[in-house]
């Protein structure tokens, strides 16, 4: 006999198995790319750190980390960030590669936090951690003449962040050679969603007992396949809705807009069983890397997944 998960149990088993599916990725990974050498220690008080916006190393990008009065960033090498730091980088970014990172201290010379720059299926990702090692907020990045104001121009590569969805791709219009492997390779998915990337890759997100992500690259060709939920089929079929981003719980608004500023907002769905909503899933772009973040039903996280 089957057995019948609870939904009162569902969350704590989905953000479990999220968790695994991360640590898989890592396991699976051959390297995770970290350079342990120490930089040359360098200080500074500026507002912004400029970094390589692409794996060319050209073409840079500034992230966005304002010293308060009376502190200073002073560069360490990864060898220098605590253990926390260095489990949250290989859990949540697996295959990550090391950049730069900085203590961030006051005129005495005391700790109180750290900013670590990493590339990420290359694109550039900016983290600020509290003097614990906890993450506090994905830093934001901006192109050069958006250092003030808004923070991003048509034509940019943060235009997306005008709020006009540009990015998303009607599924009609998705290139045959996308709509001919998924019909081929995942025939029983149910298309939901699709975006093209700035680097003109594309996402399709799709469910078929549960949500996943496919990765085509610009000519249509299929790169990977990732699972954004774990198969669904062992709770009862929670029934998986989209939903607006006003639907969404305030709680979980305000965490996104502290944790992910000037984040563009893609898609979000509910989940629920037997009519009792379990919790809700949000597709965010932050910096031109997407998100999926799991809430509880009262808007608490439970789980971030950068997806690419």
């Amino acid at each position: 006999m089957r057995k019948v998960i609870q939904p009162g149990s569902y969350l704590l088993l989905l953000a479990t198995m999220l968790l695994a599916l991360a640590s898989c990725s890592k396991e699976m990974s051959a390297t995770n790319g970290t350079n342990q050498t120490a930089n040359t220690s360098t200080t500074s008080t500026s507002p912004t750190i400029a970094v390589a916006s692409d794996s060319t190393g050209v073409d840079s990008v500034y992230i966005l980390q304002t010293c308060d009065n009376g502190f200073f960033r002073d560069s360490i090498g990864a060898s220098g960030l605590p253990d926390s730091v260095m489990s949250y980088l290989a859990t949540n970014y697996p295959g990550y590669s090391f950049q730069r990172a900085f203590q961030i201290k006051d005129s005495a010379g005391a700790g109180g936090g750290y900013v670590v720059i990493i590339s990420f299926n290359g694109k550039p990702v900016g983290l600020l951690f509290d003097a614990s090692g906890h993450l506090q907020r994905v830093l934001e990045q901006r192109e050069r003449g958006d250092m003030e104001g808004e923070g991003w121009h048509p034509g940019g590569r943060f235009a997306d962040r005008d709020g006009t969805h540009r990015d998303s791709i009607s599924l009609t219009a998705l290139p045959q050679a996308i709509l001919s492997y998924m019909s081929s390779n995942d025939p029983t998915d149910t298309l939901v969603r699709a975006f093209r990337n700035y680097d003109s890759s594309i996402l399709v997100i799709s469910s078929n007992n549960g949500l996943f992500v496919n990765l085509f690259n610009a000519a249509g060709v299929f790169v990977r396949r990732v699972a954004l939920t774990p198969p669904l089929s062992a709770f009862n079929m929670p029934l998986i809705q989209n939903i607006a981003q006003d639907s969404l719980p305030a709680a979980g608004l305000t965490y996104l807009a502290t944790t992910f500023p000037n984040y563009v907002f893609e898609t979000a769905v509910s989940l629920t069983v037997n009519g009792q909503l379990l919790g809700y899933g949000v597709l965010i772009d932050a910096n031109n890397t997407k998100y999926m973040v799991w809430f509880d039903a009262s808007g608490n996280m439970i789980l971030t997944l950068p997806v690419w």
